[in-house]
């Protein structure tokens, strides 16, 4: 069984990827930043998501030696001009604290009426190779739906309580994992990258 590194500290999302890998069956042990000693904090000064999911992975690579994945993701809202985009996770200050994210973007949405609340997720994933940065995998997903004026759902992180997908009913926060990665840009772009993976590291 290979092991590969995902480079993240968010175990929402490590649940969501150790799933779906398993559900397509394809055979590796998925370690984190906690199971490296003194594992470095990458600056995500990127402009964009790719370029942020490309700084991690490349330096948990550097420093692991292993297979890395690494994902940006980020909501973008119409009415706030796309905000907060790749500044998502530090909307409301670099702590990366969700119940202060959901408040501030509550308050810049005050006055907005329901049908103008449109936003969408984006998930860009990364996997790269040590060594074999100028062929890293690069997949993207998204999905569309609406900021509501209170959360609802006890699951999910992140906006998942705000983010409302109509098709479903539903708040990402009160969907089961399976339902979520159905759907939601993470889960297309884990769908993209499970379908890539295989033949990608076969080439190395």
């Amino acid at each position: 069984m290979k092991e590969i590194l995902f480079a993240t500290t968010n175990y929402g999302k490590v649940k969501e990827l150790k799933e779906a890998f398993k559900k397509a069956k394809i055979d590796v042990a998925i370690k984190t930043n906690k199971d490296l000693a003194h594992a470095p904090i990458v600056e995500e000064y990127g402009t964009t998501f790719e370029q942020n999911a490309k700084l991690k992975a490349h330096a948990l690579a550097d420093y692991s030696q292993m297979v890395t994945i690494a994902d940006d993701s980020g909501l973008m809202v119409d009415a706030l001009d796309g905000a907060p985009g790749v500044r998502s996770a530090r909307f409301a200050g670099e702590e990366h604290n969700d119940s202060k994210n959901n408040a501030k973007l509550l308050v810049e949405l005050g006055g907005v009426k329901p049908e103008k609340r449109t936003a969408r997720f984006n998930t860009t994933i990364v996997a790269s190779m040590p060594g074999n940065f100028a062929q890293d995998l690069v997949v993207s997903g998204q999905c569309s739906g609406l900021i509501l004026a209170a959360p609802r759902g006890e699951d999910g992180f992140g906006y998942d309580p705000l983010f409302y997908v109509p098709e479903k009913g539903k708040t990402f926060a009160e969907m089961t994992v399976e339902e979520k990665n159905s759907l939601s840009h993470r889960g297309r772009a884990i769908q993209k990258l499970l379908a890539a993976f295989p033949a990608w590291l076969a080439q190395f």
